[in-house]
């Protein structure tokens, strides 16, 4: 694995330009739109330490925010780096509950007792026939998910047999989800015709020890390493609200910018009974429409997908994260908790004039 480097953190210029909102916000707008160039990591820190409710009023907006002016800007970037589209995907879990990882933030944890019992894997009759439902619907891609810390020899042969019993039975992309990665399991996937590896980095760097023990920060990073070294394309993204600073998000984002990851799943903490963030308070909306708007203006080109507990940080501001330079949802109920009716988020998408893209759906 090649050295990490983390992005900098110079105090006095990231104090700097944080305590001009707009000035900054131009400087951005002048690289993103301007220039189309992307954003140096005291910029990107700098956004994250705005005061969201700052005051920027203009003549036909006098209650306008800061927080106002970086959804406008984060809408604008996201249309001219990538569409006008939304990207909605479906999860169904084919591996849940009894993963031996002692991540602080999930339910399929066997270390803490959350409720939720270890499943067995699909058949490849039932993974097949929902890959052709999917196709049936519009799907260009399929994504076989596993809770678990890496595959063994059993779930490798799994993996592969299910890639290629997708390939032959759909004109489908096929993409994974199975942890922790060595170098001949990436090679397999690759040559396998795997076109999509998802694995995301979580939290930061700095912050990676307070939420997991049983691995570390490096060994996602190595996995993340070996997607790209092979030639697939790499979906990482990770969880805010779990108690990590605002520049600790600004970090998590300048790492995953590194990666030029095809696809950013932005989570937000839904704490879940019986793990160590049970009785953590969920991020407010208008944090969460901060975290979206960071994201989006440090990885311009990413489809960023809200993802799990965006209902509960967004509540009844869904639509402004759209607006706010989302490109994907996932729809319907995620891997051990229920979310917003897929017909209300198409609503919503109506409503608001935007686009959808085909359907992509995740077992």
């Amino acid at each position: 694995m090649s050295d990490v480097v983390t992005p900098p953190l110079d105090e006095a210029a990231v104090a700097a330009l944080s305590a001009d909102p707009e000035t900054l916000l131009a400087q951005c707008e002048a690289a993103l739109l301007g220039r189309r160039e992307e954003l140096p990591a005291s910029h990107v820190y700098a956004l994250a330490r705005l005061d969201i409710d700052t005051p920027l009023p203009i003549d036909d907006a006098p209650e306008r925010t800061v927080l106002d002016a970086l959804l406008d800007l984060s809408h604008r970037v996201r249309v001219a780096w990538t569409s006008q589209e939304v990207a909605l995907e479906s999860i169904v879990s084919g591996k849940t509950g009894g993963c031996p990882e002692d991540c602080s933030f999930c339910s399929q944890s066997s270390v803490f007792d959350t409720g939720v019992k270890p499943q067995p894997l699909l058949t490849t009759t039932e993974v097949v026939r929902a890959a052709q439902e999917a196709q049936a619907v519009g799907a260009s891609e399929f994504c076989i998910v596993y809770a678990v810390r890496g595959p063994d020899e059993r779930l490798m042969a799994n993996i592969l047999g299910l890639t290629s019993a997708v390939r032959r039975s759909t004109q489908m992309s096929v993409a994974v989800s199975a942890g922790i990665l060595v170098a001949a399991q990436a090679e397999a996937l690759a040559r396998a015709g795997v076109v999509k590896y998802n694995h995301n980095l979580e939290a930061a760097r700095s912050f990676f020890p307070q939420i997991v023990s049983s691995h570390s920060w490096d060994e996602r990073h190595a996995t993340l390493e070996l997607v790209r070294d092979h030639g697939m394309e790499v979906c990482s993204g990770g969880i805010v609200g779990m108690g990590e600073t605002t520049t600790q998000r600004a970090e998590l984002a300048l790492e995953l910018a590194a990666f030029r990851p095809t696809e950013t799943p932005l989570n937000f903490l839904n704490p879940r009974p019986g793990t160590p963030m049970a009785d953590r308070d969920p991020m407010t909306p208008r944090e969460a429409l901060h975290a979206i708007a960071l994201f989006r203006l440090a990885l311009p080109w990413t489809l960023l997908r809200l993802a799990g507990g965006r209902e509960i940080a967004l509540a009844d501001l869904q639509s402004a994260g759209i607006l706010g330079g989302v490109n994907g949802l996932i729809v319907g109920n995620y891997l051990t908790t229920l979310g917003q009716r897929p017909q209300d988020d198409l609503k919503m998408l109506r409503d608001l004039d935007i686009p959808v893209r085909a359907l992509q759906d995740v077992l």
